[in-house]
Parts: C-alpha cells; sequence; structure tokens
C-alpha cells in the first residue's frame, strides 16, 4: 500500500471542456448541425471541441472565442469555460497583434494625366490653319499688284484660326459611397472599425486572400466577388457591416471571433 505523499493536491473533478458543452448540447435538445448554424463555428471544429481537440481552433485567440460562442449556445457559462482552458493551456495569453500592421487602404482619384491627343489635334489644325492663311494672302498680294490703277482692291476678311477642342477631362474614380450601391449580380462586403480597431481577413470564393490585417478605429474596407465572400473578424463587437447595400443588423461583442460568408442576395433584411 503507497502511502500518501503529502501536499498532494485533490484532483479536479470537473468534467473536460468537450465534455461539459456536449453534454449541455445533448440536454439542450440541439444536434451539432442546429449549433453550427446558430453560432456560424463550422462542423467539423464544432466535433473537434466537443473532444478536447483544440488544434483545428488556429490559436488560442480562436480556441477561447469558440469555446465563448459554443457555451453561450447551450446554455453554460462561457466565462469558467473560459478560464477552466487558460488553467490547462498556460493561462491567458498576452494581447498581441493577430496579423502586422497595414494601414487602411482609401480610394483616391488618380491625378489627371494631360490629354496628348487632343493637344496633337489642335496643333495640326493651327499649322494647316497658317498655311492656308499665308497661301491665300500670297495670292491676294499678286492681284492688288497688277490692279493698282484701277483703284484699292476689297479689303480681305480676316482669318480666324479656329479653336482647339477642349480637353475632357477622365471620369473621377469611383468612391467607396459608390461601390457600396453595388450591382445585383456581385456580392460587395463593406466593414467599417467603428468603436476599435479589429483584425480582418477577407477572401473571395476561389479563396484568394483579399486582405488579411489590422483595421483601425474609423477606417473602412470594401471587397467585392462575383459569387461570396468568406470573413473572419478577429473583434467583431468593433465592426459595422453592410452586405450589398444593407446594414448587418447582428450583435457582435466586443472580442469575439466571428467566421462569415455572404453571397448575391444576402443579407435576407429590409
Amino acid at each position: 500500500m503507497v502511502p500518501d505523499v503529502p501536499g498532494d493536491a485533490p484532483e479536479d473533478d470537473r468534467p473536460s471542456i468537450g465534455r461539459a458543452l456536449r453534454q449541455a448540447r445533448i440536454d439542450a435538445g440541439l444536434t451539432v448541425e442546429e449549433v453550427s448554424t446558430s453560432t456560424r463555428v463550422r462542423i467539423p471544429i464544432v466535433h473537434a471541441i466537443e473532444e478536447d481537440d483544440f488544434s483545428r481552433c488556429g490559436g488560442d485567440v480562436y480556441a477561447r472565442g469558440h469555446i465563448r460562442t459554443l457555451a453561450r449556445a447551450v446554455g453554460l457559462d462561457s466565462a469558467a469555460l473560459v478560464e477552466q482552458y487558460d488553467a490547462e493551456h498556460g493561462g491567458r495569453p498576452s494581447p498581441t497583434p493577430a496579423a502586422p500592421l497595414f494601414e487602411a487602404e482609401r480610394i483616391r482619384p488618380e491625378r489627371r494625366r494631360p490629354n496628348w491627343t487632343a493637344a496633337m489635334v489642335a496643333a495640326i489644325v493651327a499649322v494647316i490653319g497658317f498655311v492656308g492663311f499665308t497661301l491665300f494672302n500670297g495670292e491676294g498680294g499678286g492681284s492688288r499688284s497688277n490692279n493698282v490703277a484701277e483703284g484699292p482692291a476689297p479689303a480681305q476678311k480676316a482669318t480666324t484660326k479656329p479653336k482647339p477642342p477642349k480637353a475632357v477631362a477622365p471620369p473621377p474614380a469611383p468612391s467607396e459611397s459608390a461601390i457600396a450601391a453595388v450591382p445585383k449580380d456581385k456580392v460587395t462586403v463593406k466593414l467599417t472599425a467603428k468603436d476599435d480597431k479589429s483584425w480582418i481577413s477577407a477572401k473571395a470564393r476561389d479563396g484568394k486572400l483579399l486582405f488579411d490585417g489590422l483595421l483601425l478605429k474609423g477606417d473602412s474596407k470594401t471587397f467585392q466577388d462575383d459569387e461570396r465572400l468568406d470573413l473572419i473578424l478577429g473583434n467583431a463587437g468593433a465592426i459595422e457591416l453592410f452586405v450589398n447595400g444593407k446594414k448587418v443588423e447582428d450583435e457582435f461583442e466586443d472580442g469575439q471571433v466571428e467566421r462569415l460568408s455572404y453571397e448575391k442576395g444576402d443579407p435576407q433584411v429590409g
């Protein structure tokens, strides 16, 4: 019989995070598909978390966000589960930028370039007019020398040079407000960091990365695709979201991680 070692702490008899979430989901009469639909956490990730496999979450920040979201969906104390996760994984991570700092893109009008075509046309017209004027005056001078005795020659009408055509300014570049009024055959998303900064990621339907960086407070980004846009919001509560010209009224919380997908015709509001 092995004696007890002094100072040993009692084992934590709490159920694991995944087991607690799974049991609460079953008690609530919900399926994994229903939880995935209500939380927008993908089905494979829900299954993995219920098996206490957090490797598919993409890091501690996302794992904590998914645990908090799933706990609220099944009626558990999200703060207690996040605290348990931190205790089992080395404590709460220190806040660091989720991606390198990028300056928000701003749409600037193109600088007006000289209209060389119009200038060349004006120069050619001026040369032709000058040559014609010179030839006309030469012929008129010979007539005057032969008819001096007959009296003064009739006055020549002054030849006016044609005015060069005015240069046509190029149309201004489209502004973000114009892009917001998107055509119906595309999907357009506009993000504005209204209350605080937030890391965001945006991908087109074919997987092309459109943006991956930090959106500072007061800055906006607009994205378009022919079929679908996939978004990740690192601090969803700070983001004001417009999809196809309509404001999304979902109430996201500060620090909440959201994975969103929008297609043509979304969102079904208004």
